[in-house]
């Protein structure tokens, strides 16, 4: 198949998923799987193998950059021993409990912990895509944990192939070396790229080329680890973490505004095509197996699934109990969840399209020439696992969610009102002293100082809670009569196009100020 007929094949697939999801009120990356098996009975299609570079160099560093961008740093760092404990104790239990099973169905313990090491971390994008409703620290973990576990499993996986095709040696210093090497190397690279990042974005005043820089850094990043055989993940990771910390001081609002239009369609495509190419390789994968082996397959699929959360429960609650006995300190003690939220967190533990790209990684054959024993059955195996996580628990998630009884999540509500308030009471009080430096008019000064006074009177009725406050009618009414003036301004324009009194330059350019007056202003009544 050409490669632009499959681009608009895949785009189809994903609006058609998403429409269906929405309609039927279903996590999009259920509906998205279903798509890409259907899809996968197209012929030509049905001939296409997913390359493992597809994800890891193409897909993977967009994904990751941007999840690093959007995180919460600093739930990231409140809760950093649990993320440390998931993203690498948990990924080595699990791994070796899976590869414990696949050796007791035959497996030889080569396959058996690529196996494991393929199916133990969970994946971002899933964890984004299925868990969004969650309270905020929860989600928080949970992203920051797939973020960084997938470095923790692809060295247990080039462990154990290289074990299987004979190039590894498994020694205590050499495992440390390599889990040294992925992590402190990954760090350092993800350190100067965003250093490398950093002092261009300042020196670059055009937005496209700044936004360009963004574009390059993750690739950059991953690429550049890999080269010195450190985790391409933990050095992505890194670099957008410091992106998102230095970003707000150093990137100006036109670059700003331009990488917020390009980052989320870009994920939300990248994501949806993930999901349909994970449905399309199901049905690969199965063609390829003999009916004997496609039932040791499907017996296998339901072992490890249960494995999984069987494991991610236990050292959940196990890990929780163990801190609360070492660590009594009372900040220690605002940090812990219900048993109900833990269940929840358990049962959010999503596998995806990394697992998949690592399963697709392994060889075809060992050093000797052999085939690599069970190969299809790993990828088969592994296709499952992905299946029935994002089905499964993803379908049942919302139900476990309404079990737990969650309190609700006002934190971001909270925190904004409380942003909202503290800048512009303090650009009220720094007013006089701007005006006096600048020169400005009186009249001028005035006027902008009702302005933000009616501002400030607006966001403190909202933090009030009363939706039939005067003020917050008077804003309303504002708002409206500004939307409906401005949807005038836009027509009258378009008028004057149509009877070429101007050109389509002019028209392009007054309709970019119009519609970014009609955000500002609609953004605004979002937040009420």
């Amino acid at each position: 198949m050409l490669g632009l007929e499959l681009v608009v094949l895949l785009g189809v697939a994903v609006l058609l998923g998403q429409v269906v999801a929405q309609r039927l009120r279903v996590a999009a990356p259920v509906v998205l799987l279903a798509v890409g098996v259907l899809l996968g009975l197209v012929p030509a299609v049905r001939r296409m193998e997913l390359p493992p570079e597809v994800v890891l160099l193409l897909f993977l560093p967009v994904l990751l950059y941007w999840e690093s961008l959007t995180t919460s740093s600093r739930d990231i760092r409140t809760n950093l021993r649990g993320i440390v404990l998931l993203s690498t104790v948990l990924v080595i239990l699990t791994a070796c409990a899976v590869a414990a099973v696949g050796h007791a169905l035959g497996l030889p313990w080569g396959p058996a912990w690529v196996l494991g090491a393929a199916v133990a971390p969970t994946d971002a994008t899933a964890v984004g895509a299925l868990a969004g409703t969650l309270p905020r620290r929860q989600v928080t973990v949970l992203r920051a944990e797939s973020l960084v576990n997938d470095g923790t499993a692809l060295v247990i996986f080039g462990l154990a192939v290289g074990l299987t095709v004979g190039e590894e040696h498994l020694t205590l210093p050499h495992v440390a070396a390599l889990f040294l090497l992925a992590y402190g190397g990954g760090a350092a690279v993800g350190l100067l790229v965003a250093w490398i990042n950093m002092n261009l974005r300042r020196r670059l005043d055009n937005p496209l080329l700044g936004n360009l820089v963004m574009i390059l850094a993750p690739f950059t990043a991953y690429l550049l680890a890999e080269l010195i055989h450190a985790s391409g993940v933990v050095a992505v990771v890194v670099s957008g973490l410091i992106m998102a910390q230095v970003a707000p001081r150093l990137i100006r609002a036109d670059h700003r505004r331009q990488a917020l239009a390009l980052w989320p369609l870009a994920t939300f495509v990248i994501n949806g095509v993930l999901f349909v190419l994970v449905g399309v390789e199901l049905q690969y994968s199965v063609r390829h197996l003999s009916h004997s082996v496609l039932v040791r397959g499907l017996a296998a699929t339901a072992l490890v699934t249960l494995v999984l959360i069987a494991v991610r429960f236990a050292f959940l609650f196990a890990s929780a109990y163990l801190i609360r006995a070492v660590d009594r300190r009372p900040r220690q003690r605002l940090l812990r969840i219900s048993h109900r939220a833990r269940v929840v967190s358990a049962f959010a533990g999503f596998r995806g399209a990394v697992s998949l790209a690592v399963a697709l990684s392994v060889p075809h054959t060992l050093n000797s020439g052999q085939p690599f024993p069970d190969r299809d059955l790993i990828v088969f195996v592994t296709s499952g696992v992905i299946v029935v996580t994002l089905v499964v628990q993803g379908l049942l998630l919302p139900a476990v969610v309404r079990w737990a009884r969650l309190p609700r999540d006002t934190s971001v509500e909270q925190e904004q009102l409380l942003a909202e308030m503290t800048a512009n009471e303090e650009a009220l009080k720094a007013l006089p002293q701007l005006a006096a430096d600048l020169g400005t008019d009186a009249k001028v000064t005035e006027w902008l100082r009702q302005e933000y006074e009616a501002y400030l009177a607006t966001v403190r009725a909202r933090g009030a809670g009363t939706d039939d406050d005067p003020v917050l009618l008077h804003n309303r009414h504002y708002t409206d009569l500004r939307l409906a003036l401005i949807a005038h301004k836009r027509s009258t324009v378009v008028r004057l196009r149509d009877e070429r009194q101007i050109d389509d330059t002019v028209l392009r350019r007054l309709q970019a100020a119009l519609d970014n007056e009609e955000v500002r202003f609609t953004a605004g009544e979002q937040t009420e």
